[in-house]
């Protein structure tokens, strides 16, 4: 049976490296990620209802699994939008894709992207999770850059079971996440 690269990893390096970093007693205790979340906003699709569409496609192809659109909750005049109209997409990724995808980000997309020099720290929320933004969809392999129109970026989302942010930050480390060296 296939196991993702990175489950493995976890599960054989990750745990007995932070069980010995933090002491717990219990591998029960090592935080793990629970759940990758990946949105994207996307003001322009009041004009144009297909570039949800494509965002939707696009966000389904890097993700693996498939994408919904966003509404709008209320009306707001200034931004010409009313409740309910479309305005982003996103997708929520759990299991065995969490894994195929944390392992593409890392090893292929993160490199590809431009003057790159590492994630910067400073996404963590308090409580043990991590947001970081990609400015681009074109680092993803998964997009065909001729078929392109408008390049979007988009909110990724790193949920733990961390405690605390020095927990996470060592667990996403050790899954050889690019952290950028102050």
């Amino acid at each position: 049976m296939y196991t993702p690269r990175l489950k493995e990893k976890y599960q054989e390096e990750v745990v007995p490296s932070l069980k010995k970093e933090f002491g717990y007693k219990s591998p029960m205790q090592v935080p793990h990620l629970e759940k990758i979340c990946i949105n994207q906003g996307l003001g322009d699709a009041v004009a144009d209802k297909k570039i949800i569409e494509t965002a939707v496609e696009e966000m389904t192809a890097i993700a693996g699994q498939k994408a919904v659109p966003t509404y709008s909750k209320k009306d707001i005049s200034n931004f010409k939008l009313r409740k309910g109209m479309p305005i982003g997409s996103r997708v929520t990724i759990r299991g065995d894709k969490m894994y195929e995808f944390l392992d593409r980000l890392i090893a292929v997309a993160l490199p590809r992207t431009r003057d790159f020099r590492g994630v910067k720290e400073t996404g963590f929320d308090g409580r043990g999770n991590f947001t970081m933004g990609v400015k681009e969809q074109i680092i993803f392999p998964e997009i065909d850059i001729e078929k392109v129109n408008k390049i979007n970026g988009m909110d990724i989302t790193f949920v733990t079971s961390a405690d605390s942010d020095e927990e996470a930050k060592a667990l996403l480390s050790e899954f050889g996440f690019p952290f950028s060296k102050k």
